[in-house]
């Protein structure tokens, strides 16, 4: 499994124009292959009166499936240059649409590449790029007297808190770092002398940006 990787947080967009062209651009996570060729369609269909509608995509955590299209433009002056960018960044899991209404300028083979570059890199900008860092998800539940000693020595240990509920006792909500999983055990069975109960329920991937979770 892989324990981090760089995608992007969410939907965005950017709009060029180079010399009467209007290039824009579109950039969504994607976890599968269906789910770029839906946004690519989609965005197809927003655009039906375009030019060309130019894409790349990067799925897979070990990068198992990366296509692009040119629509029309000449043979590796848009589709390629829009997935390299995808690579220089070392995203994974994104798919990228750059659409171009022509202007009536012709730009050239390099003046088309360095367009699709910049659209993309515009658009991937406005998406927002963040790491994904395995967590595994822990549930605790103590008494209340522990409550505020566990609190602490988690916040020490830089995890994540993301649930606190009361009832009889108290149950927490712990997002643990991939490689804390070990030492996250048995800093809380020692500050609480065995006395709380300790589940690994699962594993998630939660976005850090500029080091911060995002949640």
């Amino acid at each position: 499994m892989v324990n981090e990787y760089k995608t992007v947080r969410c939907f965005g967009t950017g709009e060029l124009k180079i010399r009467k062209s209007r290039f824009i651009a579109y950039v969504q996570p994607a976890d599968t292959e269906k789910e770029a060729l839906e946004f690519i369609e989609n965005i197809k269909q927003k655009h039906r009166d375009a030019t060309h509608n130019v894409f790349a995509y990067l799925i897979g955590l070990d990068r198992e499936i990366q296509k692009f299209s040119d629509d029309g433009e000449p043979n590796g002056t848009a589709g390629k240059p829009i997935l390299e960018v995808i690579k220089k960044e070392s995203l994974k899991n994104v798919v990228v649409v750059v659409t171009r209404y022509f202007g009536g300028i012709l730009l050239g083979a390099g003046g088309l590449v360095r367009a699709y570059t910049k659209g993309a890199k515009v658009g991937i900008e406005n998406a927002q790029i963040v790491n994904k860092v395995l967590h595994y998800n822990y549930k605790l539940k103590t008494s209340y007297s522990l409550l505020g000693k566990i609190q602490n020595h988690i916040i020490n240990m830089s995890q994540i808190i993301y649930e606190v509920s009361y009832s009889q006792d108290v149950s927490l909500g712990v997002y643990v770092k991939y490689n804390k999983k070990d030492f996250f055990e048995k800093v809380v069975m020692e500050v609480t002398s065995g006395q709380v109960n300790i589940s690994n329920i699962g594993e998630s991937y939660i976005s850090f940006q500029q080091g911060k979770a995002i949640l």
